[in-house]
């Protein structure tokens, strides 16, 4: 069986998240999340230096919900996961797999001259195997 190549950037999406400030509030990021039927938030640069942020539903549910925290008093950048693992359009989907696995995440932004143009996770590159 011959290997089909195929790269992140063909298999990436771009409307599966938002840019969001660090400031928002959590209840804010619900709104925003909800508004626009996304499960990931990306948590802005506050300047060049700096790095991208991420906030799934799923960090909602463990940090804010399940402690039972107020979502209008905590902010996204209190629950972020920051620095991000990221990963380039031109990586063969074989081997982003092998990185989500080692690293036990399962989605990652892709990155273009330090700006994220899209999202990659484990159904993106499944569904990529067949045509």
């Amino acid at each position: 069986m011959t290997h089909k190549f195929v790269q992140v950037k063909d298999v990436m999406t771009t409307n599966n998240y938002q840019f969001a400030d660090g400031m928002m509030t959590v209840a804010e990021g619900i709104k925003l999340a909800k508004e626009h039927n996304i499960s990931a938030l990306i948590i802005n640069k506050r300047n060049e230096q700096d790095e991208y942020g991420l906030v799934m539903l799923a960090d909602i549910a463990k940090e804010v919900l399940a402690k039972d925290r107020s979502p209008d008093r905590v902010n996204l950048y209190e629950i972020m996961t920051k620095p991000l693992v990221s990963v380039l359009p031109d990586m063969d989907v074989r081997y982003c797999a092998r990185l989500f696995e080692r690293l036990s995440i399962h989605l990652a932004p892709v990155i273009e001259n330090k700006n994220i143009i899209g999202m990659v996770d484990y159904t993106n590159m499944v569904f990529s195997q067949v045509e």
